[in-house]
C-alpha cells in the first residue's frame, strides 16, 4: 500500500516498487483515512507512508498501522529529512526512506519485508 496525498508521489513510489517487486499487488491511497479505509477491504502486507499528511501525519498513521497490524512491514517516505523524524519513525517500527523514492533508497527496505513476508508464510 502507498499511502501519499500527491498522485505524483504515488506513481514514482509504485514505479520504483515495481522494478523490484513485479508481481506485488499495489493499491494506493491518497489520505490516511482512505488507508484505514483500504486495510478493511484489501489483503495489505506493507506499507509505504508519506510522512506530510494534510490530516495525519504519516508517523500517526504508522503508529496505527502498528497497532493493527503488528508484524507489518512499514517505511515513512519523506523529503524532510530530520534525524527527529527519523528517530520517531523507528519507534513505532517504521523504516525511513527519502524522498523521491527511487529504488535503488526502497531496496533494503523491499528486500527485509520480502523475507519478513516469506518467513511469515512458511
Amino acid at each position: 500500500m502507498i499511502v501519499d496525498d500527491s498522485k505524483l508521489a504515488r506513481i514514482v513510489a509504485a514505479k520504483a516498487l515495481g522494478q523490484l517487486q513485479p508481481d506485488w499487488q499495489k493499491v494506493e491511497a491518497g489520505s490516511a483515512a482512505q488507508a484505514l479505509e483500504l486495510l478493511e477491504t484489501e489483503k495489505v502486507d506493507v506499507a509505504l507512508v508519506d510522512f506530510n499528511m494534510s490530516e495525519k501525519n504519516g508517523l500517526e498513521l504508522a503508529a496505527e498501522l502498528r497497532a493493527m497490524r503488528p508484524d507489518m512491514p512499514i517505511a515513512i517516505i519523506t523529503a524532510n529529512i530530520q534525524d527527529e523524524i527519523i528517530s520517531q519513525a523507528r519507534e513505532v517500527g517504521a523504516a525511513f526512506i527519502a524522498k523521491p523514492v527511487t529504488s535503488e533508497a526502497l531496496s533494503g527496505f523491499v528486500s527485509g519485508a520480502a523475507l519478513k513476508l516469506r518467513t511469515a508464510k512458511a
